[in-house]
């Protein structure tokens, strides 16, 4: 995950039902006809579980498929954008296309993704030329020839490298060197002692066995090779950050010159050399987590040639899989998807290969997308919002009572500087270089990876581009970019699925888009971490040390309101690592409710479904949030994602919520209950 502050909600959606916050049901409408109401669990106390209560009904008649390893509202609106994004792709695989034109691009790479038949003929043939790079190497230093050449084409082993804004000169990009190199998500799993991770770590080094097997070893060398595989990442994880302790940006921000970070860190590592080799002479690199550095030179001076060399196999091959014979690819989904997640079967493949033309060449499918499926009008609509949200935001800061006048200011300051981007960029990336072909699905996905580390590399020593977007207008997500003060708001995140425009009514598109979205990403620049940054996007220490100690109290509440969430038993919430998120849900559900106090279905307080403004506008928060995940799939989370499960997301922050408790009559001494002294209050 990169350092923006990103939510969860991340299924790919269709935007072509995206509502208007216009027009209201019937006052007299039945509970049975609307939408809403017909989520909710009537058997539900809301004040002992409001989010069973709130989606508990369809959620029963929703079980997760076999396929899936969660369920939830944005799979329900998946299908309609893979039907879409299916008949774009078979389309363009058929017909006659100008060589480097979209629809060549999306033909060719549909139907070589589609080819299951030549992928088993090729087998590992397409990772020749990689596979023969990493058997020649004969020597330390062939085998850091070996890492570098690998970089381009997405290889994860040992470390991240990248270009990017620096932190603290938002108008430059730098190069950006972090840990990694780890094959299961992050340190915890290596050392977590929870029956669950243990069970995971096995899976681990059988899946490692059954990778060096499909390579042609014997099943003793294949065993031993993925034992030695797995002590070295141990190693690596050991010396790696916990998750929470990657979450603060001035300690994980080093600036050092490229030969002082070889002389004093890495002595192994030649860094002036290994990036002139791609063209860039920074005079300065900005290196996250220098022990981890250091620990890892020093492993690759002492660990046996061949145990590297198997573990940059292992990473090379399982990074490939997807994309190559059956064999490999079954391997691959056996653990990364039946162990990992608890998925049952394999999603069919159209949508698989679906979900990597999106990855390879998104904003290519982007364009057309729009053009069929987001008018204008939606991204005019949806500007709008932002500036409700903007407005209600700052009302809030000026009546704060713990930030002093000197803060408040800049706090004003850095709301009005924020950037908002809504639908689809009115700049689109540029994809003539990539060429995509029908050799392999793996040679174009390879391509397609090369083309983007180019990509970013390229990006060195220009202007920061302002203008551009991290994700694709069908994504059904949202960000924060701190170093551009940004909120970015692709189209789909407006989609309220398979209800027409006229049913939804302003106190649930308040709830779902104002304040789980819109209000969400704002309070990002406002977070634990996004504070830190300022107006212009750059870190630095704009708050005075009073109000910045007032902050961290009132945050740690919400720590330790956190760390007490258990779902599964032995593993609680880290409250800590999931803190920006946390607090970006509650002041969202805030923003989002102020501003809907000044529509006009608010002040004129007529139910719906049964329903008062204020509950639906509660619901429509917990509607964004209607999901279900298996048990392997929420032991992942909880160990290595900074997002708490859905589930708590919305028990969270209504918990901290003064009109949440009268919209529903949550009593003393109920679950949702907390006494107003333990309450979170920051915005």
């Amino acid at each position: 995950m990169t350092r923006l502050a990103i939510s969860l909600r991340t299924t790919m959606l269709s935007a072509a039902l995206a509502f208007a916050s216009t027009g209201a049901l019937a006052a007299d409408a039945t509970p049975h006809q609307d939408f809403l109401a017909a989520h909710i669990d009537t058997s539900v106390d809301p004040g002992v579980d409001f989010f069973q209560y709130a989606n508990g009904a369809w959620l029963k008649a929703h079980p997760i498929p076999a396929s899936e390893a969660t369920w939830g509202i944005g799979n329900e609106v998946d299908d309609e954008l893979y039907a879409r994004l299916r008949g774009i792709s078979e389309s363009a695989a058929k017909q006659p296309a100008e060589p480097g034109s979209d629809t060549q691009k999306i033909g060719d790479f549909w139907a070589t993704a589609m080819d299951v038949a030549k992928a088993d003929r090729l087998g590992l043939h397409p990772l020749d030329a990689e596979l023969a790079r990493i058997d020649a190497i004969s020597s330390p230093a062939g085998v850091l020839d070996a890492v570098f050449a690998s970089k381009p084409v997405g290889a994860g082993a040992l470390f991240r490298i990248g270009i990017a804004q620096d932190d603290k000169d938002s108008a430059t990009m730098a190069v950006q060197i972090h840990q990694g190199g780890l094959g299961l998500p992050n340190r915890d799993f290596y050392f977590n002692p929870e029956a669950g991770v243990a069970k995971i770590r096995a899976a681990y080094v059988e899946h490692l066995a059954r990778t060096f097997t499909l390579l042609g070893r014997n099943p003793v060398a294949a065993r031993a090779a993925a034992t030695q595989v797995m002590a070295f990442e141990t190693a690596l994880a050991k010396a790696s950050r916990k998750l929470e302790d990657l979450r603060d940006p001035e300690k994980n921000y080093h600036k050092m010159a490229p030969a002082d970070f070889t002389a004093k860190v890495t002595p192994s590592i030649d860094w002036s050399e290994r990036l002139a080799a791609w063209g860039i002479h920074p005079t300065y690199v900005i290196v996250g987590q220098p022990e981890f550095f250091a620990a890892e030179d020093r492993l690759l001076r002492e660990t046996p040639l061949p145990v590297i060399k198997d573990y940059l196999r292992y990473h090379l091959v399982d990074g490939y899989a997807p994309f190559l014979s059956t064999a490999l690819d079954e391997a691959h989904f056996d653990f990364h998807g039946r162990a990992m997640s608890g998925q049952q079967e394999q999603r069919p493949r159209w949508k698989r290969a679906l979900d990597e033309e999106n990855d390879a060449m998104g904003m290519v499918l982007g364009r057309i997308f729009v053009r069929q499926y987001f008018p204008v009008a939606s991204k005019q609509r949806y500007t709008a919002m932002v500036e409700a949200i903007r407005s209600t935001f700052h009302d809030r800061i000026e009546r704060l009572d713990w930030m002093s006048p000197q803060t408040r200011a800049k706090a004003l300051a850095k709301l009005a500087a924020v950037t908002p981007k809504v639908g689809y960029p009115d700049k689109w990336k540029d994809y003539s270089a990539l060429v995509v072909g029908r050799d392999s699905y793996a040679a174009n996905v390879m391509a397609a990876r090369r083309w983007q580390f180019q990509d970013n590399l390229a990006k060195f020593g220009k202007p920061v581009d302002r203008t551009e977007w991290d994700m694709t207008p069908q994504t059904y997500n949202a960000y924060y970019n701190p170093s551009n003060n940004e909120i970015v708001l692709p189209a789909a995140i407006f989609m309220v699925p398979g209800v027409p425009d006229d049913q939804v009514d302003d106190a649930v598109a308040y709830g779902y888009v104002a304040a789980s979205t819109i209000g969400h990403e704002i309070t990002h620049g406002f977070d634990d971490q996004g504070r830190q940054y300022d107006a212009q996007g750059n870190l630095s220490g704009w708050w005075t040390a009073q109000d910045a100690a007032r902050f961290n109290a009132a945050a740690e509440v919400m720590v330790k309101q956190f760390n007490a969430y258990e779902p599964l038993p032995g593993l609680h919430i880290n409250g800590k690592a999931s803190l920006g998120e946390n607090i970006a849900d509650y002041g969202g559900v805030l923003l989002g409710l102020e501003a809907f106090e000044k529509t006009a279905q608010f002040k004129k307080s007529g139910k719906i479904g049964g329903l008062t403004p204020t509950q639906r506008y509660f619901l429509g928060y917990a509607l964004g949030w209607m999901s279900q995940q298996r048990e392997q799939r929420l032991r992942q989370r909880l160990l290595s994602d900074v997002h708490a499960p859905a589930k708590w997301r919305v028990l969270g922050p209504m918990s901290n919520i003064p009109a949440f408790y009268q919209a529903f009559d949550v009593k003393p001494g109920q679950p949702m209950w907390r006494a107003p002294q333990d309450r979170v209050r920051i915005w």
